[in-house]
C-alpha cells in the first residue's frame, strides 16, 4: 500500500474465493453471547477488537504501507473506489481502513501488533445503480465501486503502519449473498450459494484506493 499512484497500464489484481459455506467471521472466536447477564459481552467492543483474527484468512485481501515515517492525521469523509471483477453475478464487498500498531509498543505490550478498525463499511454489488432497481454483476466485467466507510478522526502514528483489508462475507453481521444473483435473497435456495472469484485491481488504469476528504484538503492512499 502506497501514497503513491501505480504506474502499470495492464489489468493488475489481487484475488481470492469467496465460499457462502466458510463466511468470515466478524468477531474472532469463539464468539461470545451477544448479551450475557454474568459478564460485559464482547458485542459492545467488536468494533476496536484486533483484526489479526482473519488477516491470514486466503479469502480476505490485506495490503499495508511500510512503518510510517510521521504521523498521518486522517480527517473527514473515508471512500474507498474499488475496481472489481467477479466469477459470479452478485458479490459482497467489505471495506476495512486499519491501524497496524508497531510489534513493540513499550510498556502497552499487549498492543504490539494489534490491528485497529477505524473506518468500515459493507456494499452489496446488486445494488451498484440502484437500491430500488438491483442488478446482476456481468461476470468477468471490471466494474468500478464507491463505498462510504462514513467519517474518521485519527492519527495514524509514526511507527505505525496503514492496513486496508478487503473481503466478501462478514457473517453474522451481514447476511450471506449467494454469489448468484436471485431476485430476492431471501428466498434463495441451497443451490443458489455458490463459490466465487474475486478481484480487486490495482493498475494504473484501475487503480483502486482510498479517498480522505478533508474539509479543506484532501488525500488518497492505492
Amino acid at each position: 500500500m502506497s501514497f503513491d499512484a501505480p504506474k502499470t497500464d495492464g489489468e493488475d489484481f489481487d484475488s481470492y474465493v469467496s465460499d457462502p459455506a466458510n463466511p468470515v467471521p466478524y468477531r474472532a472466536r469463539p464468539v461470545d453471547e451477544t448479551y450475557p447477564t454474568d459478564h460485559p459481552g464482547r458485542w459492545y467492543t467488536w468494533l476496536v477488537q484486533d483484526q489479526h483474527f482473519v488477516e491470514k484468512r486466503p479469502d480476505v485481501l490485506t495490503w499495508k504501507t511500510d512503518e510510517l515515517t510521521e504521523d498521518v492525521t486522517v480527517t473527514g469523509q473515508v471512500t474507498a473506489k474499488l475496481f472489481t471483477s467477479t466469477t459470479g453475478s452478485d458479490a459482497d464487498w467489505v471495506v476495512k481502513l486499519i491501524d497496524v500498531y508497531p510489534d513493540k509498543a513499550g510498556a502497552e505490550w499487549n498492543l504490539g501488533g494489534f490491528e485497529l478498525m477505524i473506518a468500515d463499511e459493507i456494499f452489496r454489488g446488486r445494488y451498484r445503480n440502484s437500491y430500488e432497481k438491483p442488478e446482476a454483476l456481468v461476470p468477468g466485467e471490471i466494474t468500478p465501486f464507491s463505498i462510504g466507510l462514513h467519517t474518521a478522526n485519527h492519527v495514524f502514528k509514526k511507527g505505525h503502519r496503514i492496513m486496508v483489508q478487503v473481503q466478501s462475507t462478514w457473517f453474522p453481521l451481514y447476511d450471506r449473498n449467494p454469489q448468484k444473483f436471485v431476485p430476492n435473497i431471501f428466498e434463495a435456495k441451497a443451490g443458489d450459494y455458490q463459490k466465487a472469484t474475486e478481484k480487486v485491481y490495482r493498475s494504473g488504469k484501475y487503480a483502486s484506493h482510498l479517498e480522505i476528504d478533508a474539509p479543506a484538503t484532501g488525500a488518497s492512499a492505492n
